[in-house]
Protein backbone atom coordinates (compact mmCIF):
# COMPACT_ATOMS: atom_id res chain seq x y z
CA UNK A 1 0.00 0.00 0.00
CA UNK A 2 2.87 2.38 0.83
CA UNK A 3 4.33 1.83 -2.64
CA UNK A 4 1.00 2.69 -4.23
CA UNK A 5 0.68 5.87 -2.14
CA UNK A 6 4.28 6.85 -2.94
CA UNK A 7 3.65 6.40 -6.67
CA UNK A 8 0.41 8.38 -6.36
CA UNK A 9 2.28 11.27 -4.74
CA UNK A 10 4.94 11.26 -7.47
CA UNK A 11 2.37 11.14 -10.29
CA UNK A 12 0.28 13.88 -8.66
CA UNK A 13 3.28 16.17 -8.34
CA UNK A 14 4.59 15.58 -11.87
CA UNK A 15 1.09 15.99 -13.29
CA UNK A 16 0.62 19.27 -11.41
CA UNK A 17 3.97 20.62 -12.65
CA UNK A 18 3.13 19.61 -16.24
CA UNK A 19 -0.22 21.37 -16.00
CA UNK A 20 1.49 24.43 -14.49
CA UNK A 21 3.98 24.64 -17.35
CA UNK A 22 1.22 24.14 -19.93
CA UNK A 23 -0.83 26.94 -18.38
CA UNK A 24 2.30 29.15 -18.28
CA UNK A 25 2.63 28.80 -22.06
CA UNK A 26 -1.12 29.20 -22.47
CA UNK A 27 -0.81 32.62 -20.81
CA UNK A 28 1.67 33.70 -23.50
CA UNK A 29 -0.55 32.20 -26.20
CA UNK A 30 -3.74 33.92 -25.05
CA UNK A 31 -2.37 37.45 -24.98
CA UNK A 32 -0.30 37.01 -28.16
CA UNK A 33 -3.44 36.01 -30.06
CA UNK A 34 -5.49 38.66 -28.28
CA UNK A 35 -3.14 41.35 -29.57
CA UNK A 36 -3.17 39.96 -33.12
CA UNK A 37 0.20 38.18 -33.29
CA UNK A 38 0.56 35.03 -35.35
CA UNK A 39 1.39 32.03 -33.19
CA UNK A 40 2.57 29.06 -35.24
CA UNK A 41 3.07 26.54 -32.42
CA UNK A 42 1.98 25.78 -28.87
CA UNK A 43 3.85 22.81 -27.43
CA UNK A 44 3.67 21.34 -23.95
CA UNK A 45 6.91 19.50 -23.21
CA UNK A 46 10.19 19.03 -25.05
CA UNK A 47 11.70 16.40 -27.32
CA UNK A 48 9.83 14.24 -29.85
CA UNK A 49 6.17 15.11 -30.46
CA UNK A 50 3.76 12.51 -29.09
CA UNK A 51 0.72 13.96 -30.84
CA UNK A 52 -0.40 17.28 -32.27
CA UNK A 53 -3.27 18.88 -34.12
CA UNK A 54 -3.76 22.10 -36.03
CA UNK A 55 -6.49 24.56 -35.26
CA UNK A 56 -6.53 27.62 -37.43
CA UNK A 57 -2.98 28.81 -37.99
CA UNK A 58 -1.57 27.25 -34.79
CA UNK A 59 -0.28 23.73 -34.24
CA UNK A 60 -0.99 22.42 -30.75
CA UNK A 61 0.85 19.41 -29.38
CA UNK A 62 2.32 17.43 -26.50
CA UNK A 63 5.95 16.32 -26.47
CA UNK A 64 7.67 13.44 -24.75
CA UNK A 65 9.56 15.20 -21.94
CA UNK A 66 7.07 17.02 -19.64
CA UNK A 67 9.64 19.43 -18.18
CA UNK A 68 8.95 22.56 -20.21
CA UNK A 69 7.18 23.93 -23.21
CA UNK A 70 7.13 26.79 -25.65
CA UNK A 71 4.97 29.07 -27.76
CA UNK A 72 6.31 30.18 -31.16
CA UNK A 73 5.27 33.81 -31.66
CA UNK A 74 6.27 35.13 -35.08
CA UNK A 75 8.51 38.21 -35.24
CA UNK A 76 10.07 38.22 -31.77
CA UNK A 77 13.13 40.20 -32.94
CA UNK A 78 13.06 43.48 -34.89
CA UNK A 79 14.77 43.58 -38.33
CA UNK A 80 18.34 44.77 -38.54
CA UNK A 81 19.23 44.33 -42.23
CA UNK A 82 17.48 45.93 -45.20
CA UNK A 83 16.27 42.53 -46.37
CA UNK A 84 14.75 41.74 -42.96
CA UNK A 85 12.99 45.10 -43.06
CA UNK A 86 11.48 44.33 -46.46
CA UNK A 87 10.34 40.92 -45.21
CA UNK A 88 8.78 42.43 -42.08
CA UNK A 89 6.89 44.96 -44.25
CA UNK A 90 5.54 42.17 -46.46
CA UNK A 91 7.36 43.55 -49.51
CA UNK A 92 9.33 40.35 -50.03
CA UNK A 93 8.77 36.69 -49.13
CA UNK A 94 11.04 35.01 -46.63
CA UNK A 95 13.93 33.05 -48.17
CA UNK A 96 13.61 29.31 -48.62
CA UNK A 97 16.13 27.06 -46.99
CA UNK A 98 17.45 25.87 -50.40
CA UNK A 99 16.59 26.38 -54.04
CA UNK A 100 17.91 24.02 -56.74
CA UNK A 101 20.69 22.94 -54.42
CA UNK A 102 21.89 26.50 -53.74
CA UNK A 103 22.56 27.57 -50.15
CA UNK A 104 20.32 30.27 -48.69
CA UNK A 105 23.19 32.81 -48.72
CA UNK A 106 23.32 32.59 -52.53
CA UNK A 107 19.56 33.08 -52.80
CA UNK A 108 19.68 36.11 -50.51
CA UNK A 109 22.56 37.61 -52.48
CA UNK A 110 20.78 36.98 -55.76
CA UNK A 111 17.66 38.66 -54.49
CA UNK A 112 19.66 41.76 -53.53
CA UNK A 113 21.59 41.91 -56.82
CA UNK A 114 20.69 44.45 -59.52
CA UNK A 115 21.66 44.79 -63.17
CA UNK A 116 24.18 47.50 -62.32
CA UNK A 117 25.67 45.67 -59.36
CA UNK A 118 27.34 42.29 -59.80
CA UNK A 119 26.35 39.47 -57.53
CA UNK A 120 28.77 39.17 -54.65
CA UNK A 121 28.66 37.14 -51.48
CA UNK A 122 29.28 38.96 -48.24
CA UNK A 123 31.82 37.22 -46.06
CA UNK A 124 30.07 35.46 -43.23
CA UNK A 125 30.79 36.48 -39.68
CA UNK A 126 33.41 34.19 -38.21
CA UNK A 127 32.90 35.19 -34.58
CA UNK A 128 31.02 32.60 -32.53
CA UNK A 129 28.56 35.03 -30.99
CA UNK A 130 28.03 36.88 -34.29
CA UNK A 131 27.20 33.57 -35.99
CA UNK A 132 24.77 32.67 -33.18
CA UNK A 133 22.91 35.93 -33.59
CA UNK A 134 22.94 35.71 -37.40
CA UNK A 135 21.63 32.14 -37.48
CA UNK A 136 18.91 32.83 -34.94
CA UNK A 137 17.75 35.93 -36.79
CA UNK A 138 17.76 34.06 -40.11
CA UNK A 139 15.63 31.29 -38.62
CA UNK A 140 13.27 33.91 -37.19
CA UNK A 141 12.63 35.68 -40.51
CA UNK A 142 12.26 32.46 -42.48
CA UNK A 143 8.90 32.02 -40.69
CA UNK A 144 7.59 35.46 -41.62
CA UNK A 145 4.95 35.52 -44.34
CA UNK A 146 3.85 38.58 -46.36
CA UNK A 147 0.51 38.64 -44.52
CA UNK A 148 2.32 38.89 -41.18
CA UNK A 149 3.62 42.43 -41.75
CA UNK A 150 1.27 43.94 -39.15
CA UNK A 151 1.17 40.89 -36.88
CA UNK A 152 4.79 40.66 -35.80
CA UNK A 153 5.48 40.61 -32.08
CA UNK A 154 8.18 43.28 -32.14
CA UNK A 155 5.70 45.79 -33.62
CA UNK A 156 3.42 45.64 -30.59
CA UNK A 157 3.41 48.60 -28.22
CA UNK A 158 5.77 48.12 -25.30
CA UNK A 159 2.92 47.65 -22.79
CA UNK A 160 1.39 44.83 -24.85
CA UNK A 161 4.74 43.11 -25.30
CA UNK A 162 5.26 43.25 -21.55
CA UNK A 163 1.79 41.80 -20.94
CA UNK A 164 2.35 38.93 -23.39
CA UNK A 165 5.61 37.93 -21.70
CA UNK A 166 4.39 38.65 -18.17
CA UNK A 167 1.36 36.41 -18.65
CA UNK A 168 3.44 33.21 -18.34
CA UNK A 169 5.08 33.93 -14.97
CA UNK A 170 1.84 35.59 -13.89
CA UNK A 171 -0.02 32.30 -14.38
CA UNK A 172 2.51 30.47 -12.16
CA UNK A 173 2.21 33.10 -9.44
CA UNK A 174 -1.59 32.91 -9.66
CA UNK A 175 -1.45 29.10 -9.37
CA UNK A 176 0.84 29.44 -6.35
CA UNK A 177 -1.66 31.85 -4.78
CA UNK A 178 -4.50 29.38 -5.42
CA UNK A 179 -2.51 26.53 -3.82
CA UNK A 180 -1.55 28.57 -0.75
CA UNK A 181 -5.04 30.05 -0.34
CA UNK A 182 -6.52 26.56 -0.53
CA UNK A 183 -4.17 25.36 2.21
CA UNK A 184 -4.44 28.39 4.50
CA UNK A 185 -8.15 28.94 3.89
CA UNK A 186 -9.51 25.38 3.88
CA UNK A 187 -7.04 23.24 5.83
CA UNK A 188 -5.82 26.14 7.94
CA UNK A 189 -2.63 26.73 9.89
CA UNK A 190 -2.26 24.04 12.55
CA UNK A 191 -0.32 24.82 15.71
CA UNK A 192 -0.12 23.58 19.28
CA UNK A 193 -0.63 25.87 22.24
CA UNK A 194 -0.38 25.18 25.97
CA UNK A 195 -3.70 24.54 27.67
CA UNK A 196 -2.63 26.82 30.52
CA UNK A 197 -2.75 24.07 33.12
CA UNK A 198 0.49 23.10 34.86
CA UNK A 199 0.26 19.57 33.47
CA UNK A 200 3.40 17.91 32.11
CA UNK A 201 3.17 16.29 28.67
CA UNK A 202 6.84 15.44 27.95
CA UNK A 203 9.79 14.88 30.29
CA UNK A 204 13.26 15.40 28.79
CA UNK A 205 15.85 12.69 29.40
CA UNK A 206 18.88 14.99 29.41
CA UNK A 207 20.08 18.59 29.29
CA UNK A 208 20.89 19.81 25.74
CA UNK A 209 22.03 23.45 25.49
CA UNK A 210 19.90 25.58 23.16
CA UNK A 211 23.03 26.56 21.22
CA UNK A 212 23.61 22.92 20.15
CA UNK A 213 21.72 21.92 17.03
CA UNK A 214 20.45 18.52 18.18
CA UNK A 215 17.55 16.90 19.96
CA UNK A 216 18.91 13.43 20.74
CA UNK A 217 20.74 12.74 23.99
CA UNK A 218 24.35 11.63 23.76
CA UNK A 219 26.61 9.77 26.17
CA UNK A 220 27.87 12.13 28.85
CA UNK A 221 24.84 14.46 28.77
CA UNK A 222 23.56 15.55 32.19
CA UNK A 223 20.30 14.00 33.38
CA UNK A 224 17.50 16.54 33.23
CA UNK A 225 16.27 17.90 36.60
CA UNK A 226 12.73 16.74 35.80
CA UNK A 227 13.89 13.18 35.14
CA UNK A 228 16.10 13.24 38.26
CA UNK A 229 13.14 14.39 40.38
CA UNK A 230 11.00 11.49 39.12
CA UNK A 231 8.47 13.59 37.23
CA UNK A 232 6.17 11.66 34.85
CA UNK A 233 3.99 12.59 31.89
CA UNK A 234 0.50 13.51 33.09
CA UNK A 235 1.67 14.89 36.45
CA UNK A 236 0.06 18.20 37.45
CA UNK A 237 2.44 20.47 39.40
CA UNK A 238 0.65 22.00 42.35
CA UNK A 239 3.59 23.43 44.31
CA UNK A 240 7.12 24.65 43.51
CA UNK A 241 9.44 25.22 46.49
CA UNK A 242 6.33 25.19 48.70
CA UNK A 243 4.66 27.93 46.63
CA UNK A 244 1.25 27.00 45.22
CA UNK A 245 1.13 26.71 41.41
CA UNK A 246 -2.10 27.35 39.48
CA UNK A 247 -0.94 27.78 35.86
CA UNK A 248 1.83 26.80 33.47
CA UNK A 249 2.86 30.42 32.95
CA UNK A 250 3.41 30.78 36.71
CA UNK A 251 5.41 27.53 36.89
CA UNK A 252 7.56 28.56 33.91
CA UNK A 253 8.34 31.90 35.56
CA UNK A 254 9.32 30.21 38.83
CA UNK A 255 11.63 27.75 37.04
CA UNK A 256 13.36 30.49 34.99
CA UNK A 257 13.87 32.64 38.10
CA UNK A 258 15.30 29.70 40.05
CA UNK A 259 18.55 29.62 38.02
CA UNK A 260 20.63 26.72 39.36
CA UNK A 261 18.96 26.77 42.78
CA UNK A 262 17.47 23.90 44.72
CA UNK A 263 13.96 22.76 43.88
CA UNK A 264 11.17 20.79 45.50
CA UNK A 265 8.01 19.80 43.63
CA UNK A 266 4.60 18.56 44.64
CA UNK A 267 2.37 17.02 41.96
CA UNK A 268 -1.04 15.42 41.59
CA UNK A 269 -0.66 11.91 40.17
CA UNK A 270 -3.64 9.61 39.81
CA UNK A 271 -5.65 11.89 42.15
CA UNK A 272 -2.95 11.62 44.81
CA UNK A 273 -0.59 14.32 46.05
CA UNK A 274 3.04 13.20 45.56
CA UNK A 275 6.20 14.93 46.81
CA UNK A 276 9.06 14.38 44.34
CA UNK A 277 12.76 13.90 45.02
CA UNK A 278 14.48 17.28 45.72
CA UNK A 279 16.91 18.36 43.00
CA UNK A 280 18.29 21.51 41.37
CA UNK A 281 17.37 23.32 38.20
CA UNK A 282 20.14 23.99 35.66
CA UNK A 283 21.20 27.51 34.68
CA UNK A 284 21.26 27.73 30.86
CA UNK A 285 21.44 30.53 28.25
CA UNK A 286 18.16 31.24 26.46
CA UNK A 287 17.61 33.26 23.30
CA UNK A 288 15.35 36.23 24.11
CA UNK A 289 12.44 36.06 21.66
CA UNK A 290 14.70 35.03 18.79
CA UNK A 291 16.75 38.25 18.92
CA UNK A 292 20.12 36.54 19.23
CA UNK A 293 20.63 38.02 22.70
CA UNK A 294 20.87 35.49 25.53
CA UNK A 295 19.92 35.52 29.20
CA UNK A 296 20.64 32.88 31.83
CA UNK A 297 17.54 31.16 33.20
CA UNK A 298 16.68 28.03 35.12
CA UNK A 299 16.02 24.87 33.08
CA UNK A 300 13.86 21.98 34.25
CA UNK A 301 13.28 19.77 31.19
CA UNK A 302 9.53 19.52 30.63
CA UNK A 303 6.97 20.41 27.97
CA UNK A 304 3.44 21.47 28.87
CA UNK A 305 0.14 19.84 28.06
CA UNK A 306 -1.07 21.38 24.81
CA UNK A 307 -3.91 21.21 22.32
CA UNK A 308 -4.10 21.72 18.58
CA UNK A 309 -5.32 25.08 17.32
CA UNK A 310 -6.51 25.52 13.73
CA UNK A 311 -6.57 29.04 12.32
CA UNK A 312 -7.98 29.64 8.84
CA UNK A 313 -6.84 32.67 6.87
CA UNK A 314 -7.97 34.58 3.83
CA UNK A 315 -6.39 36.26 0.78
CA UNK A 316 -4.60 39.01 2.73
CA UNK A 317 -2.71 36.55 4.93
CA UNK A 318 -1.89 34.47 1.84
CA UNK A 319 -0.49 37.49 0.00
CA UNK A 320 1.63 38.46 2.99
CA UNK A 321 3.02 34.95 3.27
CA UNK A 322 3.68 34.89 -0.48
CA UNK A 323 5.53 38.17 -0.12
CA UNK A 324 7.86 36.55 2.41
CA UNK A 325 8.26 33.49 0.18
CA UNK A 326 8.97 35.67 -2.87
CA UNK A 327 11.73 37.51 -1.00
CA UNK A 328 13.20 34.14 -0.02
CA UNK A 329 12.88 32.84 -3.61
CA UNK A 330 14.61 35.97 -4.96
CA UNK A 331 17.50 35.56 -2.54
CA UNK A 332 17.68 31.86 -3.45
CA UNK A 333 18.03 32.80 -7.13
CA UNK A 334 20.96 35.07 -6.27
CA UNK A 335 22.63 32.31 -4.27
CA UNK A 336 21.70 29.56 -6.74
CA UNK A 337 25.20 28.94 -8.16
CA UNK A 338 26.69 28.60 -4.67
CA UNK A 339 23.84 26.33 -3.57
CA UNK A 340 24.23 24.12 -6.64
CA UNK A 341 27.98 23.95 -5.95
CA UNK A 342 27.13 22.66 -2.46
CA UNK A 343 25.04 19.90 -4.08
CA UNK A 344 27.96 19.01 -6.36
CA UNK A 345 30.28 18.75 -3.34
CA UNK A 346 27.73 16.53 -1.60
CA UNK A 347 27.57 14.24 -4.63
CA UNK A 348 31.32 13.62 -4.39
CA UNK A 349 31.25 13.35 -0.59
CA UNK A 350 33.14 16.59 0.00
CA UNK A 351 30.39 18.23 2.07
CA UNK A 352 26.92 17.59 3.48
CA UNK A 353 23.99 18.76 1.39
CA UNK A 354 22.18 21.75 2.87
CA UNK A 355 18.62 20.75 3.75
CA UNK A 356 17.26 24.14 2.67
CA UNK A 357 19.01 24.01 -0.71
CA UNK A 358 17.44 23.80 -4.19
CA UNK A 359 16.07 20.64 -5.73
CA UNK A 360 15.04 19.48 -9.19
CA UNK A 361 11.72 18.04 -10.28
CA UNK A 362 13.11 14.64 -9.26
CA UNK A 363 13.62 15.92 -5.72
CA UNK A 364 10.17 17.47 -5.65
CA UNK A 365 8.58 14.23 -6.80
CA UNK A 366 10.46 12.28 -4.12
CA UNK A 367 9.25 14.68 -1.43
CA UNK A 368 5.70 14.36 -2.77
CA UNK A 369 5.99 10.56 -2.68
CA UNK A 370 7.28 10.61 0.91
CA UNK A 371 4.43 12.91 1.97
CA UNK A 372 1.76 10.73 0.33
CA UNK A 373 3.12 7.49 1.80
CA UNK A 374 3.98 8.84 5.27
CA UNK A 375 2.50 7.10 8.30
CA UNK A 376 3.50 9.89 10.68
CA UNK A 377 1.23 10.22 13.68
CA UNK A 378 -1.45 12.86 13.22
CA UNK A 379 -0.90 13.23 9.47
CA UNK A 380 -4.23 12.35 7.89
CA UNK A 381 -5.39 12.65 4.27
CA UNK A 382 -6.16 16.34 4.76
CA UNK A 383 -2.69 17.00 6.12
CA UNK A 384 -1.01 15.13 3.27
CA UNK A 385 -3.09 17.02 0.71
CA UNK A 386 -2.16 20.32 2.34
CA UNK A 387 1.57 19.47 2.32
CA UNK A 388 1.39 18.48 -1.36
CA UNK A 389 -0.40 21.77 -2.05
CA UNK A 390 2.41 23.70 -0.34
CA UNK A 391 5.06 21.83 -2.34
CA UNK A 392 3.28 22.44 -5.67
CA UNK A 393 2.60 26.06 -4.75
CA UNK A 394 6.25 26.62 -3.81
CA UNK A 395 7.46 25.20 -7.13
CA UNK A 396 5.04 27.45 -9.04
CA UNK A 397 6.13 30.51 -7.11
CA UNK A 398 9.79 29.79 -7.79
CA UNK A 399 9.11 29.18 -11.51
CA UNK A 400 7.26 32.50 -11.70
CA UNK A 401 9.95 34.48 -9.88
CA UNK A 402 12.80 32.78 -11.75
CA UNK A 403 11.27 33.55 -15.15
CA UNK A 404 11.24 37.26 -14.28
CA UNK A 405 15.06 37.46 -14.29
CA UNK A 406 15.72 40.17 -16.93
CA UNK A 407 17.84 38.00 -19.22
CA UNK A 408 17.07 35.89 -22.27
CA UNK A 409 16.02 33.13 -22.74
CA UNK A 410 13.78 33.84 -19.74
CA UNK A 411 10.59 35.89 -20.08
CA UNK A 412 12.18 38.65 -18.05
CA UNK A 413 14.67 39.31 -20.88
CA UNK A 414 11.85 40.25 -23.26
CA UNK A 415 10.07 42.20 -20.51
CA UNK A 416 13.21 44.22 -19.77
CA UNK A 417 13.74 44.94 -23.49
CA UNK A 418 10.13 46.07 -23.95
CA UNK A 419 10.24 48.24 -20.81
CA UNK A 420 13.45 49.93 -21.98
CA UNK A 421 11.94 50.47 -25.43
CA UNK A 422 8.83 52.10 -23.97
CA UNK A 423 10.88 54.29 -21.65
CA UNK A 424 13.20 55.35 -24.48
CA UNK A 425 10.31 56.26 -26.76
CA UNK A 426 8.49 58.23 -24.07
CA UNK A 427 11.69 60.10 -23.31
CA UNK A 428 12.18 60.93 -27.00
CA UNK A 429 8.60 62.14 -27.26
CA UNK A 430 8.98 64.28 -24.15
CA UNK A 431 12.05 66.03 -25.56
CA UNK A 432 10.60 66.09 -29.10
CA UNK A 433 13.29 63.92 -30.55
CA UNK A 434 12.99 61.35 -33.39
CA UNK A 435 11.55 57.94 -32.51
CA UNK A 436 14.57 55.80 -31.48
CA UNK A 437 12.86 52.67 -32.84
CA UNK A 438 12.67 49.16 -31.47
CA UNK A 439 15.11 47.71 -28.98
CA UNK A 440 16.92 44.76 -30.52
CA UNK A 441 16.76 42.12 -27.79
CA UNK A 442 18.56 39.72 -30.15
CA UNK A 443 21.77 41.30 -28.96
CA UNK A 444 21.20 39.44 -25.69
CA UNK A 445 21.42 36.10 -27.51
CA UNK A 446 25.08 35.38 -26.60
CA UNK A 447 24.12 35.87 -22.95
CA UNK A 448 21.03 33.76 -23.54
CA UNK A 449 23.09 30.85 -24.87
CA UNK A 450 25.52 31.06 -21.96
CA UNK A 451 22.69 31.32 -19.43
CA UNK A 452 20.90 28.42 -21.10
CA UNK A 453 24.02 26.28 -20.83
CA UNK A 454 24.46 27.28 -17.19
CA UNK A 455 20.83 26.42 -16.38
CA UNK A 456 21.13 23.07 -18.12
CA UNK A 457 24.33 22.28 -16.21
CA UNK A 458 22.80 23.25 -12.86
CA UNK A 459 19.68 21.21 -13.65
CA UNK A 460 21.80 18.12 -14.32
CA UNK A 461 23.72 18.61 -11.05
CA UNK A 462 20.48 18.96 -9.08
CA UNK A 463 18.92 15.91 -10.72
CA UNK A 464 21.99 13.79 -9.98
CA UNK A 465 22.06 15.18 -6.43
CA UNK A 466 18.39 14.31 -5.92
CA UNK A 467 19.24 10.72 -6.82
CA UNK A 468 22.58 10.32 -5.02
CA UNK A 469 22.08 12.57 -1.95
CA UNK A 470 18.35 13.31 -1.86
CA UNK A 471 16.71 15.75 0.51
CA UNK A 472 14.33 14.22 3.05
CA UNK A 473 10.87 15.41 3.96
CA UNK A 474 11.42 14.56 7.63
CA UNK A 475 8.16 12.60 7.79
Amino acid sequence: MMVVLYALGVVTFLGAIFVSISLHELGHLYYAKKFGCRVSQYMAGFGPTLFSWKRGETEYGVKLIPLGGYVKIIGMFPPETDREKRISRGEEPAPAQERDGEPSEVIAAAANATEDAPLTLRKSNTGLFAQMISQTRAAEFELVEPADSERLFYKLPATKKILVMLAGPGVNIALAFACFLGVYGLYGVHSTEPTGRAVVAVVSDCVIPETENRVVCEEGDQLSPARAAGLQSGDQVVAFNEQAVTSWAQLSGLIHANGDGSMKLEVMRDDQRVILQPTRTVAMPRDIAGTGEYETVGFFGVEPESHEVVTRHGPLFTMLRMGEMTAHAASSVVDLPARVYNVAEAIFGQDERAQDGPMSVIGGSRIAGEVASSDAEGLDVGGKTALLGLVIGSFNLFIGVFNLIPLLPLDGGHIAGAAFEGFRRRLAKLFRRPDPGHVNVARQLPIAYMLGFALLSMSVVLMVGDIVVPLKSGL
